[in-house]
């Protein structure tokens, strides 16, 4: 397969080029940056707001790996996935963007998120809220083939790759241990397992460890 990954240079974005490399897949990365920090084979330099239907065309799948951290940058999650969803709109390509676990909802009602919670971490308000928002907008398109895929609550950046994974939906999922805990690397395992399969097209998915 042919895969594109935006935002490449990102620590979560590194993980899915190794997988995907490993695997045989083709990937092309790219990052604002100078400097190739993907891990990728092919790397071009460009942000991800200045690419171009060109630039994206002829992949099976794109990755966004996009992540902002300071509370001024938060809309850039919207405004980065819709600028992606245009340039692939009307087309096969794949788009599948790397969640966060805030918009998981804690009731079969759908009516509480995790982001809800008294007890969940101020610091990270703005970040969840920029990422739910984020996926009510990609709900909205119909035209683009996207999966929006939430990690665990607890994603652990040098976490154990253990190579298996719980594959869920839009609720907070626990594993057997009562956790709610995924590593990159078997985050990155379920991603390219997506991009292999494509079951879940116009879905938001979550994954936790086992």
């Amino acid at each position: 397969m042919k895969i594109a990954v935006v935002a490449a240079n990102g620590r979560v974005a590194q993980k899915v080029v190794k997988e995907a490399q490993e695997r045989g897949f083709e990937v092309t990365a790219f990052a604002r940056e100078e400097e190739n920090k993907s891990g990728a084979a092919k790397f071009a330099k460009k942000d991800i707001m200045d690419l171009t239907k060109e630039d994206l065309a002829g992949f099976d799948a794109v990755v966004d790996g996009f992540g902002a951290w300071k509370d001024e940058d938060q809309p850039m999650h919207i405004k980065t996935s819709q600028h992606l969803c245009d340039i692939l709109s009307g087309s096969d390509t794949r788009l599948l963007i790397v969640g966060g676990a805030g918009s998981l909802y804690v009731n079969a009602e759908h009516t509480a998120q995790v982001k809800d919670d008294p007890n969940f971490p101020e610091m990270f308000l703005p970040l969840a809220n920029a990422q739910g928002q984020e996926l009510e907008e990609l709900r909205k398109r119909d035209d683009v083939k996207w999966t929006f895929i939430s990690p665990a609550g607890d994603f652990q950046a040098d976490g154990e790759r253990t190579g298996k994974y719980i594959l869920a939906g839009e609720e907070l999922t626990l594993n057997s241990k009562g956790e709610s805990i995924i590593s990159y690397a078997d985050y990155a395992i379920a991603m390219v397992d997506e991009i292999e399969k494509g079951s879940n097209i116009k879905k938001r998915i979550s994954v936790v460890r086992e």
